[in-house]
């Protein structure tokens, strides 16, 4: 799974060390980019004003960069994030009624967070799983020929997982 978020406190003086590890070269604004969400879970929309004047860009190419990716996160990462493959291969076995039962189960649309923020769900095309379709991802663990039975037990293993981890973190 991906680094929890940063209280927000913290969040300037781990962007600032982040940046000082980086060149001001706009070559490594991706590296940079990656790394600050390696380490806090996501990129902070408040944190592309000093992203911005470290590479002597504007604030809305710095953003822009950010949402052409889908891979960058503007918002703290749910505990456990789940992706549908969408693509053709996938869908021809049946990856539209997964990803509605996985909104339902979930109880979030594609591109939201359940409820308790436990959980994120999104579509994505093509885990390179065409012929086990339909494919998804769970915490970046790729399961294939999933089915909305085997869905639902995929969900309670990382709920029951999540739970482990929060008791042992409690210790």
């Amino acid at each position: 799974m991906n680094a929890q978020p940063a209280p927000a406190a913290a969040v300037g003086d781990i962007t600032a060390a982040v940046l000082a590890r980086h060149g001001t070269g706009q070559d490594q604004l991706l590296p940079l980019l990656h790394a600050l969400q390696d380490t806090l879970g996501y990129v902070p929309p408040g944190q592309v004003p000093a992203i911005a004047q470290h590479f002597n860009l504007s604030r809305a190419e710095v953003h822009g960069v950010i949402t052409f990716y889908h891979h960058f996160r503007s918002a703290p990462p749910a505990r456990c994030a789940v992706q549908v493959c969408q693509a053709e291969a996938c869908r021809s076995m049946g990856a539209e009624r997964l990803l509605a039962h996985a909104q339902e189960a979930l109880g979030c649309g594609p591109h939201g967070h359940s409820a308790d923020g436990a959980f994120s769900l999104a579509p994505v095309y093509c885990l390179g799983l065409c012929a086990s379709a339909p494919a998804l991802t769970i915490n970046d663990a790729v399961f294939a020929r999933v089915t909305p039975a085997r869905f639902d037990r995929l969900v309670a293993d990382a709920t029951s997982t999540q739970a482990t981890q929060a008791a042992m973190e409690a210790v």
